[in-house]
């Protein structure tokens, strides 16, 4: 099965690395004071208020290992027809994911769920940021 044949350390790296990025997005110098704005929420609401915050960073960690999961697969499987995929190619493979994927098809949600076009874009940039990251990270240490 092509699962063995992923390097697991690129993937568990990728997805340190993409979690780290999300971070520093949804930092309190970043994006997150504009997000949590445009998400109607005030300066005294916390978030992951109404859970607990362990489960919501685990399942943060998780999504992110599935995501690096899923680009390691493609990667794989597009560079056992090209012999030269290196760094670029991965890292042009995470961006188009992410954009043709992640961006494309969560548009829809925000806007019909009244978010707004700045919520998605903030959200989405860190989605295009994380799978690009990932990509050069896979594409460079297969």
């Amino acid at each position: 099965m092509f699962l063995a044949e992923l390097n697991w350390w690129a993937v568990l790296v990728a997805t340190l690395a993409a979690f780290v990025a999300g971070a520093i997005w949804f930092g309190p110098k970043t994006f997150f004071p504009l997000w949590w704005k445009l998400m109607g929420k005030g300066p005294t609401e916390q978030p992951g208020a109404t859970g607990n915050m362990a489960v919501v960073f685990g399942a943060t960690f998780v999504a992110a290992l599935v995501e690096a999961i899923a680009v390691a697969s493609v990667i794989h499987f597009v560079a056992a027809t090209d012999p030269g995929f290196g760094t670029v190619q991965g890292g042009l493979t995470g961006l188009l994911l992410g954009v043709g994927l992640a961006a494309a098809a969560s548009l829809s949600h925000r806007l019909f769920a009244g978010h707004g076009f700045r919520v998605w874009l903030i959200e989405v940039g860190s989605d295009v940021l994380n799978l690009t990251i990932m990509g050069l990270i896979l594409g460079s240490w297969r």
